[in-house]
């Protein structure tokens, strides 16, 4: 599943959520503008979507807006020039659109070549997924396409012939294939990438990724985690959850929606990011992550935070947002 299009977007250490009436709320750390004030004047958005420390957002008229930091370029002019996009993905400092003809546009940070005018001859772009210096596209017909930095070459994603989603970690990457198999490239420091890890399953219905690790959704509702357990973002913990309908991951701690509208976490907890706060939620329909908090979203539009909250991205004030707008991936679970 792909929450591209859900209504609560976390960047490192803060939050953009879309509103019912179309605009946005930024709350939690506000250095180099990730909150500035100006994106409060944002009306008709239909779509956000964050980067380690920017944001975009898409208009309903097909076209894009961004804020935050601009050391890398991530909010470089090229995108004010874009007027078909149909979603938008970021990585830690570039950003990337599908545009409605199934092309794609990038612009940010390129010392990796994750810019690289290489993507500009992919056509029948279904989906995108960034890490934090590449990008994989996955195309109509079932092949994938990455781009960026590729100090960790493994080619075998060349060969896919059959992908239907992609998630990206720090420097690896998953593809999730049609048979409800799982492969792996990438960075294997961690055993992210190790075929024993993932080579056994079957029946995966969705693929998340953390910076060194990965955690995959089955058919069963069960789920299963391989990759760097230095936090307990692998532990045994995870094996027990059998009615999970969604998972997100921040950099090391996960974060899954159970069937009966209730959430578990586990991994990091240095910044009660797996707070048993959490356990209390009732009538959870979205859960996102940012680096070490995480946000839940309740199906009468308000939202609660919880980790860390050094720069206020857990602060009580977003308690008075009441008018989330429920999220309305085409692809949710339940």
């Amino acid at each position: 599943m792909s929450t591209d299009n859900c209504s609560v977007a976390c960047g490192d250490t803060y939050t953009v959520a879309l509103l019912s009436d179309n605009t946005i709320q930024c709350w939690g750390n506000s250095f180099n503008d990730r909150c500035d004030p100006v994106c409060l004047t944002f009306t008709d958005v239909i779509q956000i979507a964050c980067g380690k420390c920017h944001s975009v957002v898409l208009f309903s008229n097909g076209t894009v807006q961004c804020w935050g930091d601009n050391k890398a370029d991530q909010c470089n002019p090229l995108y004010k020039t874009l007027t078909d996009v149909s979603k938008v993905v970021c990585g830690s400092y570039h950003s990337v659109a599908l545009l409605s003809d199934k092309t794609i546009k990038c612009w940010g940070d390129n010392s990796g070549n994750q810019c690289d005018d290489v993507h500009l001859t992919f056509t029948n772009v279904i989906q995108v997924a960034c890490g934090a210096c590449h990008s994989v596209a996955v195309l109509a017909d079932g092949t994938v396409r990455s781009w960026g930095d590729n100090s960790d070459s493994n080619p075998s994603h060349k060969t896919l012939t059959n992908a239907i989603q992609v998630a990206c970690g720090l420097r690896h990457s998953v593809a999730l294939l049609s048979d409800g198999t799982v492969h792996c490239w990438g960075d294997n420091m961690w055993n992210q990438c190790d075929p024993l890890s993932y080579k056994t399953l079957t029946n995966v219905i969705q693929v998340a990724c953390g910076y060194n690790y990965s955690v995959a959704l089955l058919a069963n509702s069960t789920i299963q985690c391989w990759g760097s357990n230095q936090a307990q973002q692998c532990d045994p913990l995870h094996k027990t959850f059998t009615n999970v309908s969604q998972v997100v991951c921040g950099s090391a701690h996960t974060v899954a929606l159970l069937s009966d509208r209730t959430i578990r976490c586990w991994g990091n907890n240095t910044s009660n990011q797996c707070d048993p706060v959490h356990r209390t939620f009732q009538d959870v329909i979205q859960v996102a992550c940012g680096s070490a908090h995480s946000v839940a979203l309740f199906a009468d539009g308000t939202v609660r935070c919880w980790g860390a909250n050094q720069w206020k991205q857990c602060d009580p004030t977003h308690f008075d947002i009441k008018n989330v707008m429920l999220p309305f991936c085409s692809d949710m679970l339940w």
